[in-house]
């Protein structure tokens, strides 16, 4: 048998014994591969280990789950792979995928696109990923099409695959810096240091904060509309899209509003569409708002001294504490007492989450809540357990500090860099690693430390460092 044995690896080839067989009557089955193997391709595939210094820089990484088709996750080869290895395409991505790009400082998610933004002083400064029927991430040229003899008509791409760069008609480039980016249903904003906000996309319903033009054409437009920060009181330094519409908050505290207004989304007392930012009054006249959220059609904001505010739909009892129409039209103050100081809020399609300083959510509205399939609406706040974001006698110190909504689903990250998501898992949007809708919060694994996250309708993209 030591002779075989001999003779085999001398032909590289591949010994498989049956372990139950006598040694000195084995049986064997050999496998040949398609390729002589040589002692320098087996060194190449070792493991190479690098000691790193105290001072190397930590490593940041952005990572994509959800749906692939319309190319949001900006992976173009999952849904289209090479197939030089015969890979299926992947429809859905259930788990964490690192998107391959540098230097990403702020991220956002809209119905079906991404829009990622870095803070570096170079001429490209935004790309964008994903749907843009509306022209939400930017014109960018495909072909001509001959319509008429010596005329021709310049389409955009629908879909983007992988993250392209938007450009954007910045005055002076280089001393410009992003500071924020939002995403709606069909619309974009970006908001820099020095020259304003630029909106582009779907403006049907004033979101973008200019003039409606009735018949205007969004695909392959090529329209960016700036609004100064000397529009306001003082310079803007949040910028927040729902569904149809757009938030604006300065530096003072002030907040405004444009876009559609039919369940009071824009909160300034009409069902008209606003096409130019307009101060919101009603309960937050004369308070200075630290934070404001949206995503669909329900604003919540929190003022300097904790105080929480709500307007636009209550269709699923997200305001039922205040009102009992479907809609409040006006920003009102939430009588909410026993969540102690509220830190965070954050506001989804049909549910909230407030967090506290203690580093406890809470959770209401309706769907999928978090505390399990029998808690399905709530009017007022209800606590989800600690020990369901890792807080445990052995980690007495875990605490959420960090909570975001998507559509139908939730997310929150602790002080560990831990994060935990749960809702409504379209497509694998929650990245648990299964399409199926998780009703309590569950660890998303990354590898690394999670310091921001955005969700969308079927997709969420992760900011993320190395531990080391």
């Amino acid at each position: 048998m030591t002779n075989i044995v001999r003779k085999l690896k001398k032909w590289n080839v591949l010994l498989l014994c049956n372990k139950h067989s006598q040694l000195n009557h084995h049986k064997c089955t050999v496998y040949t591969p398609s390729y002589k193997r040589t002692v320098d391709d087996v060194e190449e595939k070792q493991p190479v280990h690098k000691f790193i210094g105290k001072h190397r820089k930590r490593v940041s990484r952005i990572h994509v789950c959800g749906l692939t088709v319309t190319g949001a996750l900006g992976v173009l080869k999952l849904p289209l792979p090479e197939n030089k290895l015969r890979i299926p395409p992947k429809f859905q991505q259930n788990y964490p995928y690192h998107l391959i790009i540098d230097d990403i400082s702020h991220i956002a998610c809209g119905y079906g696109f991404s829009i990622l933004a870095s803070k570096l002083k170079d001429q490209i400064k935004v790309w964008g990923c994903g749907i843009n029927t509306n022209s939400q991430i930017g014109f960018h040229k495909s072909r001509k099409t001959k319509i008429k003899k010596g005329e021709t008509h310049t389409k955009s791409y629908q879909y983007l695959m992988e993250p392209t760069p938007i450009p954007l008609p910045f005055k002076d480039a280089g001393k410009t810096r992003v500071i924020d980016v939002a995403c709606g249903r069909a619309h974009s904003l970006i908001l820099t240091d020095k020259e304003g906000i630029f909106a582009m996309g779907n403006n049907a319903f004033g979101q973008c904060g200019r003039q409606i033009i009735e018949g205007e054409v969004y695909e392959s437009s090529a329209k960016v509309h700036r609004i100064p920060h000397e529009r306001f009181p003082s310079p803007v330094v949040k910028v927040v899209c729902g569904m149809d519409h757009s938030l604006f908050l300065t530096q003072t505290g002030e907040l405004f509003s444009c876009g559609w207004s039919a369940d009071g989304q824009t909160g300034l007392g009409i069902a008209e569409p606003v096409p130019e930012p307009t101060q919101l009054r009603g309960d937050l006249d004369g308070v200075k708002i630290t934070q404001v959220s949206s995503f669909a059609d329900t604003s919540l904001a929190l003022s300097d001294t904790n105080d929480i505010f709500g307007w636009g739909s209550s269709e699923y009892g997200q305001l039922a504490c205040v009102t009992e129409s479907t809609q409040a039209m006006l920003p009102t103050k939430l009588p909410f007492d026993r969540q102690k100081k509220i830190i965070q809020v954050a506001a989804g399609g049909t549910a909230c989450l407030l967090l506290n300083e203690s580093g406890d959510v809470w959770v209401w509205g309706y769907g999928i809540l978090g505390k399990g399939p029998n808690l399905e609406n709530a009017v007022w706040p209800r606590r989800i357990p600690r020990t369901l974001f890792g807080f445990s006698q052995f980690k007495p110190d875990i605490h959420v500090k960090q909570i975001k909504c998507g559509l139908g689903s939730f997310s929150a990250i602790t002080n560990t860099g831990e994060l935990y998501t749960w809702g409504k898992n379209k497509s694998g949007c929650l990245g648990i690693g299964s399409a199926r809708d998780q009703y309590f919060p569950w660890k998303v694994l990354t590898g690394f430390e999670v310091v921001d996250v955005s969700c969308g309708v079927d997709h969420m993209v992760v900011k993320s460092k190395s531990l080391l």
